[in-house]
């Protein structure tokens, strides 16, 4: 699978002492070759966004916190308009989108958890309208739920966004029995492992996306359900990357996958490489 990013992530929306940083891009830039990547169109952005909303984070001139968990500088319209570029290149060719900041807690109209622009949100949305794919799926392994995603989507029956997260855990949604027809749910105890894993994947995941039989799946590939990532409490393997990232590739004649989560720099490289093995 093509790694799709751009050097400039290492640099743009700076967020000093925040577990979202630059060295996450920066480690996997000098560990991975890449092709670069250009910004998301404005036109792209605003199938999934209102206008206040981009027009809000266009006027950050400085440092500033947007909520309680986003921060965000002169810098971070420029970041996050390149994030959901490399997630359209990642559904137009098939590749992984190395791209910061992440995508799937932002909602229409307002940021969340670190989030901007709903990175795979756009890139479904632009798989749709240029590339002529009806039905696309979403695979949402972060260990967090994509509520931003799921709200997107939420009255959509051309899109099935199906999501493993922790719960309860924050944002607090997608637990037990919330869900409609494409949007499937899959909350996971605190301490679940790659065994626990396997059975949602067999049971669940698996069969619900081939029986939508999409003709594009993108994984919003969250890293933070590793057991050393310090922001929760999955349990989950490298090697349980590689097969989750394995099994995907099966479902769709088509798969794409972008950067969510994953916050211990020193496993990051690891990880992205277990699930690239998988795709590939």
């Amino acid at each position: 699978m093509e790694i799709l990013s751009h050097q400039a992530f290492a640099r743009l929306h700076p967020t000093p002492s925040h577990p979202e940083s630059q060295e996450r891009l920066a480690v996997l830039l000098e560990t991975f070759p890449f092709a670069e990547v250009a910004p998301a169109s404005a036109e792209a952005i605003l199938q999934c966004h209102t206008p206040d909303h981009v027009e809000r984070i266009r006027a950050v001139t400085g440092p500033t916190w947007l909520d309680g968990d986003t921060f965000a500088s002169e810098t971070s319209f420029e970041a996050a308009r390149l994030a959901a570029g490399a997630a359209v290149a990642g559904a137009e060719r098939g590749g992984f989108a190395l791209a910061r900041p992440p995508g799937h807690h932002a909602l229409p109209d307002r940021v969340m958890g670190f989030c901007l622009f709903n990175n795979v949100a756009i890139a479904a949305r632009h798989a749709q309208a240029e590339l002529g794919l009806e039905r696309v799926a979403i695979l949402d392994w972060d260990v967090h739920h994509g509520n931003g995603t799921e709200a997107i989507f939420w009255d959509d029956a051309s899109v099935l966004y199906v999501s493993l997260h922790e719960w309860p855990f924050y944002p607090g949604t997608g637990g037990p029995g919330v869900g409609n027809e494409t949007t499937v749910n899959v909350p996971m105890a605190a301490g679940s492992g790659d065994a626990d894993y396997e059975r949602a994947f067999a049971d669940v995941v698996e069969p619900t996306i081939r029986a939508f039989a999409p003709d594009l799946l993108l994984v919003s590939a969250g890293f933070d359900a590793h057991e050393a990532d310090p922001l929760a409490d999955i349990r989950l393997s490298y090697e349980a990357f590689t097969w989750m990232a394995e099994r995907a590739a099966t479902l769709a004649p088509r798969v794409g996958a972008l950067l969510e989560g994953g916050y211990n720099v020193e496993t990051l490289p690891r990880l992205v490489a277990a699930s690239l093995e998988g795709f590939s």
